[in-house]
C-alpha cells in the first residue's frame, strides 16, 4: 500500500527527470524480468539516459504543465519511461536493441520538443546517427578538402622530383 508521502515523492522524482530529459520514450514492459529491466536501466545510463517504471496516474501527475503532457493519452497498461537526457537518439537505439534482443515489449510513443511522436515514429528515431557519429562525419567532411590540397601538393613535388631526376640522369649519361 502506497502512502501520501510514498507517491509525492515518486512524483517529484518523475518531476526531477522530466526536467532535465530532452526525450521521453514511453514502452511497455510486460514479461520483462526484474534483471532484464535492471540491465536495460543500466545500459540507458551508459548512454546518459534512464528507464522508470512508474504507475500511470503518478506519471500523469508529474508530467501535467510539461512539454511531455502529450503523453498523457498514451499512459494506459503496464508502462515504463525512458528517459534520454544528453542525447535524443541514444535511449531509443538502446531500447530497440533490447526489444529486438529479449523480443518483449515495445515502444507505444514519444515525446520531445513538446511534440508527440507515434511508435514508428519513436522507432525511427533509433535508425538515425548519434550524436558522436554526426560529428564524426562532420569532421570527416571538413577534413576532405584539407586532404585534397595535401594530396594535389605532393603530387606537383613528386612529379617535379621526378622530372628534375630525369634531367640529371640524361646530363649524367
Amino acid at each position: 500500500m502506497s502512502t501520501k508521502a510514498f507517491k509525492e515523492d515518486k512524483i517529484s522524482l518523475i518531476k526531477e527527470k522530466i526536467d532535465k530529459a530532452q526525450v521521453a520514450i514511453v514502452t511497455e514492459y510486460k514479461g520483462y524480468t526484474v534483471e532484464e529491466i535492471t540491465n536495460l536501466r543500466r545500459s540507458l545510463q551508459k548512454e546518459g539516459g534512464d528507464y522508470m517504471v512508474t504507475k500511470n496516474t503518478l506519471a500523469k501527475l508529474a508530467i501535467k504543465g510539461t512539454p511531455y503532457e502529450v503523453l498523457s493519452e498514451i499512459l494506459k497498461g503496464p508502462i515504463a519511461i525512458a528517459f534520454g537526457f544528453n542525447d535524443q537518439v541514444a535511449p531509443a537505439k538502446a531500447l530497440s536493441k533490447f526489444i529486438k534482443d529479449t523480443k518483449k515489449g515495445e515502444i507505444l510513443a514519444a515525446a520531445m520538443d513538446g511534440k508527440l511522436m507515434t511508435a514508428a515514429e519513436a522507432k525511427a528515431l533509433a535508425t538515425l546517427p548519434s550524436k558522436e557519429e554526426i560529428y564524426a562525419k562532420m569532421l570527416g567532411c571538413l577534413n576532405s578538402p584539407a586532404s585534397g590540397i595535401v594530396g594535389g601538393i605532393n603530387g606537383v613535388m613528386s612529379a617535379l622530383v621526378r622530372a628534375v631526376a630525369a634531367v640529371r640522369d640524361q646530363k649524367s649519361a
